[in-house]
């Protein structure tokens, strides 16, 4: 019997080589078969034998930003290995992979009833297979999210969400992260630190959100650049995972319109765009916008990073850092062109992040946005 290192919103085991000990963790959960949730590059690297689950079935087919098409098959691996449980395994792709696989295994069809935008949330139930999330990156923080993002066709990427969809265990181990490359540390570590920022400044009333986000960011803003240092200290991968999760917990009390560009672009089916890139890219652009309408909470984030608390100082400031991780600025450093934005603007104010925007926001706001951006 092991017991978590936290209880707020799920069980969190957190702790370096506690990974190894998810056959423990399956025990107390009552979950004998459980169905791991990978991509193939971990499963062929041979990651998932750092869980000690010994000969537990994989399914591997995961894409990044999985689309329905994923889960379903997945649903299919679960029935066809007869499993009871799932394990979730790899970054926010694989974990959100594995969330949605534990409804449809147990509700009915079409997953896209489900999605947040079409009122799905009271649909979905706690009657669902237990899952277990076990991260490799520090930065989506799904393993603690009550979100499963799947793509649904181009510039479709909707919000699975609900209580019950948070992992009924994380499994937070910062040794599983030292081998992350570099550009992958810095984007996922800059997804991190936009949803603490975001979190922060959506003017829904959660003080202890805002607690947890504030600290979150604090860690990121200082780690971030002395992990992509000394890549192989695993204090400093600690502290990372620890803000990552932060900005998990705390994004229940919503996010705002950098996911809300974000989730859309991520949609492309022909042009795989990492999410913790995107904010990256969206988030300068986004803190000048939204400046005006939460001052105060700017100025705490501008006395935690340590400059001017006006919203071009803040952005210059987030800009700076991406630069200095070696990340891209702009979308078309990464591929994207003007006719990939077609349909985004609609798109990202349907996004169920929009509402908790500090500033309403048109699609007009939208399409000039990406245009400074691209």
């Amino acid at each position: 019997m092991i017991s978590p290192t936290l209880n707020y919103l799920t069980e969190i085991y957190f702790e370096s080589g506690i990974a190894g000990q998810t056959r423990t963790i399956c025990d107390q959960l009552k979950v004998s078969r459980p169905l791991i949730v990978t991509d193939s590059g971990l499963a062929e690297l041979g990651m998932t034998g750092k869980l000690g689950l010994g000969s537990a079935p994989i399914f591997a087919d995961v894409r990044p930003n999985p689309a329905a098409e994923d889960v379903e098959k997945g649903v299919a691996a679960y029935r066809e290995y007869e499993c009871d449980g799932i394990v979730g395994f790899g970054g926010g792709s694989p974990i959100d992979c594995a969330k949605a696989i534990s409804l449809l295994v147990s509700h009915s069809d079409p997953l896209e009833s489900y999605a947040a935008i079409h009122g799905g949330a009271h649909k979905i139930t706690a009657q669902k297979p237990p899952v277990i999330a076990v991260p490799t990156t520090a930065g989506t923080g799904s393993e603690v999210g009550r979100a499963a993002l799947i793509s649904f066709g181009a510039g479709r990427k909707l919000g699975i969400i609900g209580k019950p969809i948070i992992p009924d265990a994380a499994v937070c181990d910062p040794e599983l992260t030292l081998d992350l490359p570099p550009l992958l540390t810095a984007a996922t570590g800059m997804d991190a630190l936009s949803h603490c920022f975001e979190t922060f400044c959506s003017p829904r009333y959660n003080p202890v959100a805002d607690a947890i986000a504030m600290d979150g960011l604090r860690r990121a803003w200082k780690f971030l650049p002395q992990v992509m240092r000394d890549p192989g200290n695993v204090e400093f991968r600690s502290r990372m995972m620890m803000a990552s999760t932060e900005g998990a917990l705390a994004f229940q009390k919503g996010l705002g319109l950098i996911h809300s560009l974000s989730h859309p672009l991520g949609a492309l089916p022909e042009k795989p765009l990492h999410h913790g890139t995107l904010n990256a890219i969206f988030l300068p652009h986004v803190i000048r916008f939204n400046g005006p309408a939460c001052p105060e909470q700017l100025q705490a984030v501008a006395g935690t990073i340590n400059v001017p608390p006006d919203p071009d100082s803040v952005a210059e400031a987030f800009q700076t850092l991406s630069e200095s991780l070696g990340l891209p600025l702009r979308l078309r450093d990464i591929g994207v062109t003007g006719p990939d934005l077609d349909g985004i603007p609609a798109a990202a104010l349907r996004d169920h992040s929009t509402p908790t925007n500090p500033r309403p926001v048109t699609e007009a706001d939208c399409r000039e946005i990406l245009g400074l951006a691209l």
